[in-house]
């Protein structure tokens, strides 16, 4: 994260009193230097857009907010769908022993 505010609301095209807002509600949360400066970074600004587009669209500010979550959700578990392919998929041996009832 290295834009500060002002650069990052110019290049989101919005007011940075929009992006306090956003702050403030979760849905894009800067990173903050020891002072409480918020810098922003490029994935933080490509949010930022989205954002904008979904707003545009006419979906509300927790419509957003559940839409962003539900697209973190699908991204993790397409990273674990991957993984659990990827073990299946697997060359590795197993060796079994049955066990021998007396």
């Amino acid at each position: 994260p290295v834009y500060g505010i002002g650069v990052a609301a110019s290049m989101a095209g919005m007011h940075q009193q929009t992006l306090r807002q956003y702050d403030r509600l979760g849905l894009v949360v800067p990173q903050r230097t020891l002072g409480g400066t918020r810098l922003y970074s490029l994935r933080d600004i490509a949010r930022l857009s989205e954002i904008a587009a979904l707003s545009a669209e006419g979906v509300n500010l927790i419509g957003i907010a559940r839409i962003l979550a539900l697209e973190i959700e699908n991204s993790r578990l397409r990273e674990r769908i991957a993984e659990l392919t990827r073990d299946a998929s697997s060359t590795a041996v197993v060796v079994w022993r049955p066990h021998h009832r007396r």
